[in-house]
């Protein structure tokens, strides 16, 4: 009989392709994998639950405050089926008692959770509660093998289902570092980790600076999965015409960025770089917080005919994007451990699309760029040197096609098709 894998995931799961390539390999690998994510009640084409073509299901769960209601319904008409079977008041006092066990309990502990790791505002605080108790509920549906957290914020309900309430096999699996990153700047954040590592079966991080960084905080070494891509080849097939869609001269080269438009990331340091390059037109491919504001830097600068904008674009379809562009930009700031840190998909993604990159100088992202002589790392909290990258690579063509052919070379290596044997190898072990 396969394993049942119940996977919790704090978002909607539309655009998660790290999760999206852990329950596919582990369907692949004849697993039966469940993904509990939330729904966003505004969009009226999101399913509840959803069978995903790669073979596993997704639940959403309410956003909205209706869970705390219909469990209150449910003891109430759990109690009243005892009443009607004429049952002993003792019988059905133990019952009610196991019921409130069962869901009350369990909600205090995700109750106190969302209260530690929540916005301090009292209805996003029940709003996260209420998510978090709903997935324990689904999570308790079905009799699973192993519970799989992607970070910390799905960790207490797997920490409830695996360990308060059954006895199963819990992985924590750390996309970021937690302790370290924009939005997480509390002490507590570090606390609450640690005391969750202590019911855990195995943490993965995403590369070995991260894992280096767990060991001297946690003393202990996680398993490490990289967050590389699916091999892609989009130069085989047909592509979006960028140049045609933005309204850019053919002989104009385009200088991508694609990714969330988030503080943080060097974005507005690669805008204040325009004037600086000598030709091209910078596009930005996605969505995000900072996205008014880097246009309305475009705007106080004059620079409209060498800055475009796009919306994101689904992740399958976004390499046939990627593969017009000249080069592409990866210039994380060093706001934190986090971004320090990074190996960035992105980075990986122009890997595939056979893309040059101005990048970063940090250690991960370094590690990979100069190694593989796919781009030129520069100092990305300066437009000087995010501009003296760029125009290196317009200024040495023949160079830069030589950094197009070891990217095509290089993700032969870099690629998810390895990665998952790294990734399968980790369950496997949980059950020799």
């Amino acid at each position: 009989m396969s394993k049942k894998v119940c996977m919790f995931v704090w978002n909607h799961f539309t655009n998660d392709a790290r999760v999206l390539r852990e329950c596919t390999a582990l369907t692949e690998a004849g697993y039966e994998v469940d993904l509990i994510a939330i729904h966003d009640w505004k969009n009226e084409d999101l399913l509840k639950k959803e069978q995903r073509p790669e073979g596993f299901t997704v639940y959403r769960v309410n956003n909205k405050l209706k869970v705390l209601p219909k469990i209150f319904g449910t003891v109430k008409r759990v109690k009243r089926l005892v009443l009607k079977n004429v049952m002993t008041k003792a019988v059905t006092a133990v019952f009610v008692l196991l019921a409130l066990w069962k869901l009350f309990v369990p909600t205090m502990l995700l109750l106190f959770a969302a209260m530690v790791l929540s916005h301090p505002k009292i209805g996003t605080l029940f709003l996260r509660a209420s998510i978090a108790t709903q997935m324990v509920i689904r999570g308790m549906q079905k009799s699973y093998d192993i519970y799989h957290s992607n970070d910390l914020n799905t960790l207490p309900q797997g920490i409830v289902c695996a360990k308060l309430l059954r006895r199963r096999k819990l992985v924590y699996d750390s996309h970021e570092v937690q302790t370290s990153r924009t939005g997480y700047d509390s002490k507590i954040y570090g606390i609450m980790e640690k005391l969750y590592l202590q019911f855990i079966d195995v943490m993965i991080a995403e590369n070995h600076t991260r894992a280096k960084y767990n060991e001297e905080l946690y003393g202990f070494y996680p398993e490490v999965v990289h967050n590389y891509p699916f091999v892609t080849r989009p130069e085989n097939s047909s592509s979006v015409n960028l140049h045609e869609m933005l309204h850019i001269p053919k002989e104009e080269p385009i200088l991508l960025y694609q990714g969330g438009i988030q503080s943080g990331r060097g974005l507005e340091k690669v805008v204040q770089a325009v004037p600086l390059i000598k030709r091209g037109v910078v596009v930005f491919i996605g969505d995000g917080r900072i996205k008014p504001d880097l246009e309305r830097l475009v705007d106080e600068m004059k620079i409209h005919d060498r800055v475009k904008f796009l919306s994101k674009v689904p992740v399958e379809q976004l390499p046939h994007y990627t593969k017009n562009a000249y080069l592409g930009f990866q210039v994380l700031n060093n706001t934190n451990f986090n971004h320090y840190s990074a190996s960035s998909n992105k980075l990986f993604e122009y890997m595939m699309s056979g893309i040059p990159v101005v990048a970063c100088s940090f250690p991960e992202i370094q590690r990979v760029v100069e190694g593989e002589h796919t781009g030129v790392c520069i100092d990305s909290h300066d437009p000087v040197s995010i501009a003296e990258g760029v125009n290196y690579l317009l200024d040495h063509p023949d160079e830069r096609e030589q950094m197009r052919q070891n990217a095509f070379r290089a993700r032969e290596k870099y690629n998810w098709e390895n990665e998952k044997k790294v990734f399968l190898g980790i369950y496997q072990r949980m059950f020799v």
